[in-house]
């Protein structure tokens, strides 16, 4: 009988032992005791963010994630729904070096094509916050003219800046270039909720021959509405490849004073997930 308990005893400790390995970590006897190291709890790096009072919102966190202001341990955070433990320092740069991560979008495609706008005049189309006219200006522009069909959205350090010509609650759609009699050096479009087909026309002739403009191809709104999927966060590369396609024939059939330089996926992500490329033109004689 006691041979009976005793092969029950062990079966039962066996059994217990199984479905405690499902719920912790390291299990493991030692000295006939059985010692349980609990597994610290993973959570995603944004909502962690948030939690620990760092930032108001996922939304903010993501942004500054994608900016490339947050650091893991010894890395630079890549992705928002990285998984860290509580033990995982976490550090955040001091001091972003663009008033919004469009800087940083402008920034990587102006060093992908080798541009530099220094002491240029330049027109930033879809300016908001002013992430791109903060790029240019950081980067050597002499002039910024910031347009958007918005009021009030442009950073307050931008607005005080002399060099920054500000135009509020202008559709780029209509925009005429008697507004601007003197041609920029570069233009650079941001726009959402509208195609650039109804965009560009406006913007090229605003450009001097030879001057470059750097295009930022969302392709959610560019997209038929069957290529869209819900929530507007485009994820098949074909349609992506699909949208710069059907963009090119269209310039070709406008006949547009322009011609295509390159083509740069940026790095920076849309605030939803998209990826975004930049598209460069050069404008050419009449």
């Amino acid at each position: 009988m006691t041979g009976i308990c005793q092969t029950l005893c062990r079966s039962l400790c066996t059994r217990s032992l199984l479905v405690l390995s499902s719920l912790f970590s390291n299990i493991y006897l030692a000295r006939g005791s059985c010692q349980v190291r609990m597994k610290s709890p993973r959570e995603r790096l944004d909502r962690l963010l948030v939690q620990r009072g760092i930032f108001p919102s996922r939304e903010k966190a993501q942004a500054a994630i994608l900016a490339g202001e947050v650091w893991v341990g010894g890395g630079r955070a890549q992705k928002p729904s990285l998984l860290v433990s509580p033990q995982d320092e976490i550090r955040i740069s001091a001091k972003p070096r663009y008033v919004s991560r469009g800087g940083y979008k402008l920034e990587a495609a102006l060093q992908h094509f080798g541009l530099s706008p220094q002491n240029w005049v330049c027109l930033d189309v879809g300016a908001s916050t002013g992430g791109f006219t903060d790029c240019l200006l950081q980067h050597g522009a002499r002039r910024v003219v910031a347009i958007d069909v918005g009021r009030g959205q442009l950073n307050a350090r931008l607005r005080a800046d002399s060099r920054v010509e500000i135009h509020e609650g202008v559709n780029a759609r209509y925009l005429q270039r008697e507004s601007f009699p003197d041609p920029f050096d570069l233009a650079t479009i941001d726009v959402s909720f509208i195609s650039l087909r109804l965009v560009l026309p406006r913007i090229v002739p605003l450009v001097r021959p030879q001057g470059y403009l750097c295009v930022l191809i969302k392709p959610q709104f560019e997209a038929g509405p069957r290529q869209v999927p819900k929530g507007g966060v485009v994820r098949d590369p074909k349609v992506r490849e699909e949208v710069i396609q059907s963009l090119r024939v269209w310039l070709a059939r406008e006949d547009l004073p322009c011609q295509e330089k390159g083509i740069f996926p940026s790095p920076v992500l849309g605030s939803h997930g998209n990826q975004e490329i930049f598209w460069l033109l050069q404008r050419t004689p009449n």
